[in-house]
């Protein structure tokens, strides 16, 4: 194939709704049965979006039949698979096709990958696996010997019964707290392992009413004012979480009122009072998490577990802690996803390798020296603290697109990010993320690599980062052409 698109989530779908408007001949190779992604598997009690409706959908496709400020899971992934319906890319998947290895060949100059419906070889990959792809278990002495069910978030037993149970949640982050609410009046008892308190703001969510519904399908430009209002209203906070740290409390201020109301014994208070500067890890925000601990069979501990048994969970204090189902909360390997070891640049060293050598550099978010010919979704120093994801694959698919006319129209076979330029970039991001919230919050965060550097968000507006994106910038690269041996 000319192009192969490995994902078929929301980043895929962009580049594959892109690549059919192009002309370009592609495959979208998706491990799945189906499109969505994150929103396919993620199907456990109370998933929903924390970034507004009207703004968590392509600019390409607004969906005026959303029926809430914020979208549940089911939805998000109705509104994906009719994405993919009306843009008729059905037949250009490959679903049941899990990626093993991406391999270049500089003989062929082209991408080998070895699948488990067989080996494909393609000119140009689009890596669009995602980063909340790998659920990441912790390593717990004894977790293999329970004798009850345990289950990651996003992998959800729905053939498990909880009524009645005693269910252990570790983990109290943005899957837990929709989680907690969501199954706390089914079991029988439910303890939820919190190692850092997270910071909760009010959850704006309402119904859309039958009049702003039809206002979306018939008032002109009106869904597209609500969406320009929403996203200014949350590039707002960039000055805060990256300018200036002092300007975030106000914010904590309306959390710590929230926290008040709330919970009133104080004791538990405490505990749920973080010690870090809002906006350090990922904000969240909920109406009725803190309300679910007042219930009489639910109970938060803060002592770390030091081992599982058969039947129940040690904490560090010695205290015994029975359970019949154990809920992994515990997020996604985002530094290190095993995707990563898959991927086989033109030296031969996997991209984890090379990770792990020179930390995670990625020119513009979406290109690797040493892997020519790849593009990334979705890369290192994209992701946001503050609005959608959306955006930010938009803007890399632009940047996609360029790249690919430029080839075509140049007739260049290869192009390959200079490391000087990569390297340059990188030191703009870590100059630019110096004296942020995620710099100088006071917290540790799986924003963070192993080398200590934060290398999972774009430290600035969003808008800068389409403005970067909005041309393929050749000079950037060392090439070759068509007619070259």
């Amino acid at each position: 194939m000319r192009v192969i698109v490995i994902g078929g989530g929301l980043s895929g779908v962009a580049a594959a709704v892109r690549l059919r408007r192009e002309g370009h001949e592609f495959l979208v190779l998706e491990r799945g049965e189906q499109v969505g992604g994150t929103w396919r598997d993620n199907t456990y009690p109370g998933a929903a979006c924390d970034v507004p409706s009207h703004l968590y959908s392509f600019s390409f496709a607004p969906n005026p039949a959303w029926t809430r400020s914020f979208s549940r899971q089911g939805e998000i992934q109705d509104y994906i698979v009719d994405v993919v319906r009306r843009h008729r890319l059905r037949d250009n998947h490959v679903f049941g096709c899990e990626v093993l290895s991406t391999r270049w060949s500089d003989a062929d100059s082209r991408w080998e990958l070895e699948t488990t419906k067989g080996r494909f070889t393609a000119d140009i990959v689009v890596a669009a696996f995602g980063a909340l792809c790998e659920p990441a278990r912790p390593d717990i002495p004894g977790i293999e010997d329970f004798d009850g069910t345990v289950f990651h978030s996003a992998r959800w037993d729905h053939d498990a019964d909880l009524s009645g149970k005693r269910v252990a949640v570790i983990g109290s982050g943005a899957s837990a707290i929709q989680i907690v609410p969501g199954i706390a009046d089914r079991v029988g008892q439910l303890e939820v392992y919190q190692r850092t308190p997270p910071w909760i703001l009010p959850r704006m969510d309402r119904r859309y009413t039958a009049v702003e519904r039809f206002a979306c399908r018939r008032v002109p430009f009106y869904q597209r004012l609500m969406r320009t209002a929403i996203y200014w209203a949350r590039e707002a906070q960039v000055v805060g979480l990256a300018k200036n740290p002092l300007l975030m409390l106000p914010m904590e201020l309306a959390a710590r009122a929230k926290l008040r109301m709330q919970v009133r014994d104080r004791a538990l208070r405490r505990k749920f009072t973080p010690g870090y500067r809002l906006g350090c890890k990922r904000i969240l925000i909920s109406n009725d998490y803190y309300p679910t601990f007042a219930k009489r069979h639910v109970r938060l501990v803060t002592e770390g577990i030091q081992q599982i048994k058969a039947n129940a969970l040690v904490t560090a204090d010695g205290e015994v802690h029975e359970a019949d189902v154990i809920v992994l909360a515990t997020g996604f390997q985002i530094a290190d996803s095993p995707s990563h070891r898959r991927i086989f640049g033109r030296d031969g060293r996997s991209l984890g390798d090379v990770f792990d050598q020179v930390g995670r550099e990625c020119y513009k978010g979406t290109t690797i020296a040493g892997f020519p010919n790849m593009f990334f979704m979705v890369g290192p120093s994209t992701g946001l603290g503050h609005s959608s994801m959306i955006y930010m694959i938009e803007a890399q698919v632009n940047y996609l697109a360029d790249a690919l006319a430029t080839m075509r129209r140049a007739r260049i076979r290869t192009v390959e990010v200079r490391r000087p330029a990569q390297e340059a970039f990188a030191r703009m991001l870590q100059r630019r993320m110096a004296g942020s919230v995620w710099d100088r919050g006071g917290c540790a965060s799986w924003y963070r690599d192993k080398h200590g550097r934060n290398t999972t968000l774009w430290p600035g507006f969003s808008f800068e980062f389409a403005r970067l994106t909005r041309q393929f910038d050749l000079d950037a690269y060392a090439i070759s052409t068509e007619d070259a041996p």
